[in-house]
């Protein structure tokens, strides 16, 4: 093959993966992941909000540090050398010095946990909730209820011919936007674990215990997730699925499921293997 021939490949190749960057910015669609994505999903919530501001927050401290080592070890390499440096001095316990690489990593850790502790706290002090939806998590789906609304309870399942592949699902977990929801979530089996990327929300559905978390949608529309811990065989074939609606749309749906679930509770446990594999 002459070289002619290979440059043209490559410029196909090149135009290819231009395209395929392009064509996946423009399918793409907020609160699931997107082709050649780098950073973190885009969010829905202000919990994610202030996750991705540390983000940046942490990757600009990082990156001034790097920048700073290398600049000390390019110095050391150039200046310092055997060639450059032959008699090499032998100062020691430079107090300047000594004091500035204590106190300088100090100052950084303390300008890091302010805004982490901070975030913890909006994480875990949960406010005044407007809506509790129950999950529990199942070897390999998952269970809804809405104990505030009837107590009406149905599983979620993944769907074999929706679309995004492995993330949609049979029945959307239904919540309002811009409403405090608060999750609580178990076990029904082994260690599952609730995950909303958009939402900034990921915690352990554990058998025999109840633990909670919240989130406060701000955009209408579907946003996925999975399961984040390693259940069983199936554990890829697990996905999550939160429609945001508006208040009247989630009025409506609430009456619907109602009358729906109590018709038809669910499906069960041999099914929800079935549609898995």
């Amino acid at each position: 093959m002459n070289l002619s021939r290979i440059s043209h490949r490559l410029a196909g190749l090149a135009v290819a993966g231009v395209t395929m960057a392009a064509g996946g910015s423009a399918f793409a669609e907020v609160g699931q992941p997107k082709p050649w994505e780098m950073t973190l999903q885009e969010s829905a919530t202000p919990v994610m909000d202030n996750i991705i501001w540390f983000h940046n927050f942490l990757l600009v401290i990082i990156t001034i540090i790097t920048l700073f080592v290398l600049a000390l070890l390019v110095i050391v390499m150039v200046k310092f050398n055997a060639k450059s440096n032959p008699v090499p001095s032998r100062t020691t316990h430079n107090t300047l010095i000594e004091v500035a690489w204590t106190l300088i990593p100090v100052l950084i850790l303390v300008a890091i946990a302010v805004p982490s502790f901070r975030l913890l706290f909006l994480q875990l002090d949960m406010p005044k909730a407007d809506l509790t939806v129950k999950v529990t998590g199942k070897q390999w789906y998952w269970s809804y209820s809405y104990p505030d609304h009837g107590k009406f309870e149905f599983d979620s399942l993944l769907a074999q011919d929706k679309q995004p592949r492995l993330l949609a699902v049979d029945n959307e977990m239904v919540v309002p936007v811009n409403k405090v929801v608060r999750v609580q979530t178990t076990g029904a089996d082994v260690i599952h674990a609730f995950a909303v990327p958009a939402f900034g929300i990921k915690i352990d559905s554990i058998p025999g215990r109840l633990n909670e978390t919240w989130f406060k949608a701000t955009k209408t529309g579907m946003f996925y997730g999975q399961c984040s811990e390693l259940c069983g065989k199936d554990h890829a074939f697990m996905p999550i699925a939160v429609r945001v609606v508006s208040d009247q749309e989630f009025a409506a749906w609430v009456e619907t499921a109602k009358k729906k679930y109590a018709a038809n509770p669910g499906n069960t446990y041999a099914s929800a293997g079935a549609a898995a594999q």
